[in-house]
């Protein structure tokens, strides 16, 4: 094994923890990191591009074959739950459209390429999961604005061109490069440059966590009671994510592997993506949302994989 391999190892390992201590790490030295804004896009596409190289279209053809969990998933990632999201914040902080727009911003951003490497632990679906990955990627510069457009409408000043120029230069157009060396490499590339490429992957989203908390720090420095309700309401909806995954699973009668990927692919987000886009885009209020869901996406990721886990044995008893 060598010593990309045994770092790639390391840093997967600890990443529940190295995403809220990247955070803690941008709120502390914000000065210093603030003035690294430009290097975030170039960083998310280097994250795009490596998170990619393992999926190929041959992938996208099985899943879309059985379409019913595929379409499910996106519906509960672009549909149900930004719309969970409009409701929870108007009702809660309707007298605060940035923190309302941060809320929805963070449901309609494309589901998280880390997903897949939750979806392999616990054995589910990888061609479901690559194409949710795929499908739900390369769509993003255009459902992102478009969605928050139509749940927002007017409330608030969005530049949707440029923010699908953004999108497509930070997610698009590495997905498809990677894609295309996948099936020009008949999925080589995955055993080759990929493993390569995957601890700086990971050092490159401390980075960008570390980077985009940095804006948000005077917030994250004076934590109001409002400010620790949006953090509660964050958990209680991302959490939510994953539940309704699995309740869909179970609506659907989907087996185990689809029931592991529509938890996942429904609960998890590209958090990096939505920080970005808050970031170059909004006020500091709008970053809040997003940012504190770095603190827990993973713990609850884990979490949800010791319930299904728990899940699969019961089954197996049963049986």
């Amino acid at each position: 094994m060598n010593r990309l391999t045994r770092l790639n190892i390391i840093l997967e390992k600890q990443m529940p923890l190295i995403t809220p201590f990247s955070l803690l790490l941008g709120v502390a030295f914000a000065p210093f990191f603030i003035h690294l804004q430009l290097f975030v896009p170039w960083l998310f596409a280097l994250m795009t591009f490596s998170g990619s190289l393992g999926a190929g279209f041959r992938d996208m053809k099985k899943a879309i074959q059985s379409p019913v969990p595929l379409f499910c998933t996106l519906f509960l990632l672009h549909v149900w739950m930004p719309l969970t999201a409009l409701a929870a914040g108007r009702l809660l902080f309707g007298s605060n459209p940035h923190l309302v727009t941060g809320m929805v911003l963070e449901f309609t951003i494309p589901t998280s390429v880390v997903c897949i490497i939750w979806v392999s632990i616990y054995r589910g679906n990888a061609a479901l999961s690559l194409s949710v990955l795929l499908i739900d990627t390369l769509l993003s510069p255009i459902l992102t604005p478009l969605s928050l457009k139509l749940y927002l409408g007017s409330s608030t000043a969005i530049a949707p061109l440029d923010m699908i120029r953004d999108l497509l230069l930070m997610v698009a157009f590495p997905a498809l490069l990677a894609m295309s060396l996948n099936q020009y490499t008949k999925g080589e590339i995955k055993n080759t440059l990929s493993p390569k490429l995957a601890p700086f992957s990971k050092i490159s989203l401390m980075l960008v966590v570390i980077i985009n908390s940095s804006k948000a720090a005077p917030l994250f420095k004076a934590v109001t009671l409002k400010l620790f309700a949006v953090a509660i309401t964050m958990l209680i909806l991302a959490a939510s994510g994953f539940v309704f995954g699995i309740t869909a699973a179970k609506i659907l009668k989907q087996k185990q592997a689809e029931t592991v990927s529509l938890a996942f692919g429904s609960g998890m987000r590209n958090i990096s993506a939505g920080a970005v886009i808050a970031a170059q885009y909004f006020p500091a209020e709008v970053l809040f949302p997003v940012m504190i869901c770095t603190v827990f996406q993973q713990i609850l990721a884990a979490l949800t994989g010791f319930i299904l886990r728990k899940i699969e044995e019961k089954s197996h008893q049963v049986v």
